[in-house]
């Protein structure tokens, strides 16, 4: 069972790091300066954004595992999609439908994680994202290959979801099966209404972390190629070092929550953000920003799955419903910062943009120790 939704977070992950590979390609391909490029980049989180208010929803209503059965093959047919585009508002259009399923995806996937964490009693969230950074990795050295094979988009995402396929098709049986069942005197929720004051608390430091993440994701590749100047062959270098530890990161979380607590953690995961992201400002050359970018793959590693986990502890949210209030905030940096990017790229240049993203790590560090849920295990309203 914990191989099953270790796998799915894989192939969630495989997916996205597909289009991540892809990116200096398509942004070349269809000839958009920054500014342009930066704005289309925001119809993936909006098409994310616009679908979170639901997808809690379908997943309690539904059960997590059969949501996915059918999100995860849509969410790699909108991919292949991607892979399409001649012009900058197909691509936009292309990428929101990419948002809005991969946000179905998204909590389904963790709400399979915090179902199994549970069965287990002890902490396997992080392992579990690492799964999905592995397959970061695994999708930067596929899109690598391709890139140097000339290998076009289209077929590439052809090729990605032939194997999510089968990945979904050979595990699905073997994936948890958990519905909310209210208890009788639990409080109807409304549709639209005041989301709990801790889940906001843990979707800002969640925002500042994902704000970081979406810089690498969407503009790694453009660093490397514009600022860095690296061989066209290892344009993908910053992002794929910056998966790697990452990936590395999620696998050694748990057990540094467990030696030196929650909120210390990850006040050392937004320093080494920081640290990460100037360094590449103040070194833009090959060997320093791979090491820059690596330190941001560490300082990022543990703090979504820690947030994600605590919100599925809470006493009196379904843990779909809890996970989309997180996610709704959370996004909200990647719907902020790689348009942010394109935006203070084009005025003062893109060194400057991965400057002021450097600054959400400061602020992880100081908002940290005012969140008091991050010191329990149970989260009570």
């Amino acid at each position: 069972m914990r191989i099953a939704v270790a796998l799915v977070y894989f192939s969630m992950g495989l997916s996205f790091a597909s289009w991540a590979s892809r990116i200096p390609d398509i942004k070349t391909a269809l000839n958009l300066n920054d500014a342009v490029f930066g704005s289309i980049l925001f119809a993936l989180p909006v098409g994310q954004f616009l679908m979170m208010a639901f997808s809690g929803k379908l997943v309690t209503r539904f059960g997590s595992h059969r949501v996915l059965s059918f999100a995860l093959p849509i969410y790699t047919i909108c991919l292949s999609n991607i892979g399409l585009v001649t012009a900058g508002w197909q691509l936009a259009i292309a990428l929101f439908l990419f948002g809005v399923s991969g946000n179905v995806c998204n909590i389904s996937i963790n709400t399979q994680g915090i179902s199994a964490e549970r069965l287990y009693d002890r902490p396997i969230m992080s392992s579990f994202h690492g799964s999905w950074s592995l397959a970061g990795f695994t999708g930067a050295l596929i899109g690598l290959a391709m890139i140097n094979l000339k290998v076009p988009p289209y077929w590439h995402f052809v090729t990605v979801i032939l194997i999510v396929w089968i990945i979904v098709w050979i595990n699905y049986p073997f994936l948890v099966r958990a519905n909310h069942n209210p208890a009788k005197g639990e409080p109807r929720r409304k549709f639209f209404g005041k989301p709990d004051k801790m889940l906001v608390q843990l979707g800002i430091i969640g925002f500042c972390s994902m704000a970081s993440e979406g810089a690498m994701f969407d503009w790694s590749g453009v660093y490397f190629k514009d600022v860095v100047h690296a061989p066209a062959s290892l344009v993908i270098l910053g992002y794929t070092s910056f998966m790697i530890m990452m990936a590395t990161g999620r696998f050694v979380a748990d057990y540094f929550t467990s030696k030196i607590g929650r909120k210390l953690l990850l006040q050392i995961c937004g320093l080494i953000i920081s640290t990460g992201l100037f360094t590449s400002v103040l070194f833009p050359y090959l060997i320093p920003a791979t090491i820059a970018f690596m330190l941001v793959g560490i300082g990022v590693s543990s703090v979504v799955p820690t947030v994600y986990s605590a919100a599925g502890r809470h006493s009196k949210i379904p843990p779909g419903i809890a996970l989309a209030t997180v996610s709704s905030v959370s996004f909200l940096g990647f719907l902020m910062g790689p348009p942010l990017i394109g935006y203070i790229s084009a005025a003062f240049g893109l060194r400057y943009s991965f400057a002021v993203i450097g600054f959400f790590g400061i602020g992880i560090f100081f908002m940290v120790p005012w969140i008091k849920l991050l010191q329990s295990e149970t989260v009570k309203s």
